[in-house]
């Protein structure tokens, strides 16, 4: 965002952070950001990302004192941090190797609706979390966190900017999605 203010100064930008389905077009937004799969099939997608890929991650401390699960079953004696969906409901961990897709419902000693909440918990030693590779990366780079189970993770859509085909793009929603793919903050 810094960026992107510095080349347009005069646009006005409101950002509202949501777990939730929220319908963009009836909340008032201009455009909402999901991942791929979610995106509202009624919307025009625009993809702001390459693909991602979904990782568990803990802390050095946390694998020390607990062990470090080989198999995704492991899971189930280990304390996880859950993922609550936008529709409420706790998200079933995804995994996939060589074909073979494997869903888990993990022991929740923690259940977060936002990744970054959850971080702050995995980085305190709390537990393992799922994941997007990209929100974890610096801390596994610095030694702060350590995957696990990586022949486990899938990769998965990217983001994508959706909005309503009814309305007509404002020019500045149009010049942050161009800002957007021109950055490419997350590869494409």
């Amino acid at each position: 965002m810094p960026a992107f203010i510095d080349r347009y100064p005069d646009i006005e930008i409101d950002i509202v952070g949501s777990n939730r389905m929220v319908d963009v077009t009836d909340a008032g937004f201009d455009a909402g950001i999901r991942y791929g799969g979610t995106v509202p099939e009624d919307m025009v997608a625009r993809r702001l990302s390459a693909d991602i890929r979904w990782v568990i991650a803990a802390s050095p401390d946390y694998l020390e004192r607990y062990g470090t699960p080989e198999h995704p079953d492991d899971l189930l004696h280990h304390r996880c941090i859950s993922n609550r969906l936008g529709d409420e409901r706790i998200y079933r961990w995804e995994l996939e190797r060589d074909g073979e897709t494997y869903q888990i419902s993990v022991p929740g000693s923690v259940t977060v609706n936002q990744a970054e909440t959850g971080l702050v918990a995995v980085l305190g030693g709390a537990g393992l979390m799922y994941f997007p590779e990209p929100l974890v990366a610096p801390y596994v780079k610095d030694g702060r966190l350590r995957l696990v189970l990586t022949e486990w993770s899938p990769l998965e859509e990217g983001f994508h900017i959706y909005y309503s085909s009814r309305r007509q793009l404002p020019t500045g929603f149009r010049l942050l999605i161009e800002f957007i793919q021109e950055a490419r903050p997350l590869g494409l």
